[in-house]
């Protein structure tokens, strides 16, 4: 096996797809913000099938870290071994497997160990994009407003030292202040996060954070720099040592960061750019004047399914993705969401079945090699669940339609609080933007439904009644029992 890095690329086995531009005569356009798996498999693929095409090679990528945590040290140490490369391995669910090493992030920054260095490449002329990939969590909102939480303590912390930022938005807005007074032209900011509206949520962060600082930097921004929405889609699981271990064998490469993906990918990015944009449409993006329909379709299809399966899986001890999708009652549960739940609700955007992406779904959630695990998909439930099923849950409520399969995921996403799958295993909720006050609540019929998470659920006293007697009788007979009598008593539909 040979160790990853630019000297070794020739040497590579001959089922391993390089690149063939010349890295050396790339410079960073786009500061990305957070890099992730999903980044590395979704953005940065993109733009690595970009860079072959003539005149883009100002488009590479800087990424930067903004957590200080072991994954990201990790990063800040293997990244320059590896020249910034790792390798990409996509899934397709026929059983095809392709290895690639991807080569457009050209730079990598650690901000809690230099937060100027990434201030400086965020203010300088070639930036010309700044992108981020910071999860639901990280955007500061209130649930149940989604104002941007000014007395958060690291936005307090801030505001009160502007030149030492923590999060994307303390760097984008001093990065923004910097080019401002240096007369430099803005750059974009392009959210690439699972947000309804995500343009609109991070513009309206980064206002009342340059508000809160100074009323003149905030106005220059809301009339200069433009804020496009963007739906991405391709499953990306977590990647455990197993997994690197796995791939590498596989593909005959020492890789200490690989990345683990499906084949589907999907981008679509509103057309809005204020200093330029790389020619994305060339590689299979869509740009187009109104993301909103691709985005409502993906979220309250794809990412409340996730959410459908993942919670009722883990509690009945399910481990992946696959596992829960080809359990029968759990598939049922999540056809009969989409197809009863959601579709009827929902205009599709022009030219889509949303039948026929229901069906994409389902297969794709099948594929056998991609392994995504279920603890991933319910980790920070109470950002996402707000996002990802409050909506079609309040449209159901409003027409006087079926609850109860969203109302057993809310039961099921109470249990999964406590941390005990029915067996009476014991795994720790990822919950990262729960702080202890909300996960205490959880502990107690009397306090639970006054979490955050709930905020954005319109809930009766009935409502309440019926989640609560769900969970319950899930404690006594287990989540399967439990979903076969929803199953029976509700039907299909057909």
């Amino acid at each position: 096996m040979i160790a990853l890095s630019t000297a070794t690329l020739p040497a590579l086995p001959s089922s391993v797809e390089t690149f063939s531009y010349d890295r050396d005569a790339l410079t960073a356009g786009i500061v990305h913000l957070s890099v992730g798996n999903f980044h590395r498999a979704h953005q940065l693929w993109y733009m690595d099938k970009l860079l072959h095409e003539p005149g883009n090679s100002h488009w590479a990528f800087c990424g930067v870290g903004l957590i200080d945590d072991a994954t990201e040290r990790l990063k800040l140490e293997a990244f320059p071994a590896q020249n910034d490369l790792y390798t990409l391995t996509r899934y397709a669910p026929d059983g095809k497997t392709r290895h690639q090493v991807i080569g457009s992030m050209i730079a990598y920054l650690f901000a809690p160990a230099d937060p100027e260095a990434v201030l400086a490449r965020i203010a300088a002329p070639a930036t010309r994009i700044v992108s981020m990939t910071i999860t639901e969590g990280g955007y500061n909102q209130d649930h149940a407003t989604g104002a941007y939480r000014l007395e958060a303590p690291l936005t307090q912390r801030e505001l009160a030292d502007p030149a030492r930022p923590e999060s994307a938005f303390g760097f984008i807005v001093e990065g923004l202040r910097r080019r401002r007074e240096a007369g430099i032209a803005p750059f974009t900011v392009l959210s690439c996060d699972n947000l309804r509206d995500n343009g609109v949520v991070t513009r309206r962060s980064v206002l009342a954070h340059a508000e809160a600082l100074d009323p003149d930097l905030a106005a220059w921004i809301a009339q200069e720099v433009s804020f496009p929405s963007s739906m991405v889609d391709r499953i990306t699981p977590a990647v455990l040592k197993e997994d690197a271990e796995r791939v590498n064998a596989e593909c005959g490469v020492i890789d200490q960061l690989p990345v683990i993906s499906e084949e589907f990918a999907q981008w679509v990015i509103e057309d809005h750019f204020v200093n330029g944009r790389p020619e994305l449409e060339k590689v299979g993006a869509q740009l187009v004047p109104d993301v909103h329909p691709y985005e409502l379709a993906k979220v309250r299809m794809l990412n409340a399914s996730h959410s459908m399966l993942a919670y009722p899986g883990q509690l009945a001890g399910l481990d992946t993705v696959r596992d829960a999708i080809t359990d029968p009652g759990i598939h049922a549960l999540v056809d009969r969401f989409m197809t009863l739940d959601v579709i009827p609700h929902l205009t599709a955007p022009a030219g889509m079945s949303l039948t026929d992406y229901r069906d994409l779904i389902v297969a794709r959630f099948s594929n056998p090699a991609v392994g995504d695990r279920l603890a991933r998909i319910t980790g920070d439930g109470g950002s996402k669940l707000p996002v990802f099923l409050a909506p079609t849950w309040n449209v159901l409520i409003e027409k006087g339609a079926d609850i109860q399969r969203i109302a057993f995921v809310l039961a099921c996403f109470i249990r999964y609080l406590h941390g005990r799958t029915d067996a009476g295993a014991r795994f720790e909720p990822f919950e990262p933007a729960m702080g202890d006050a909300q996960r205490e609540r959880a502990l107690s019929w009397e306090s639970v439904f006054s979490m955050t998470v709930f905020e954005s659920f319109t809930l009766s006293e009935a409502h309440r009644s019926l989640i609560r007697e769900m969970a319950e009788r899930m404690e006594q007979k287990g989540t399967p029992a439990v979903l076969a009598e929803l199953l029976a008593a509700t039907g299909s539909g057909d």
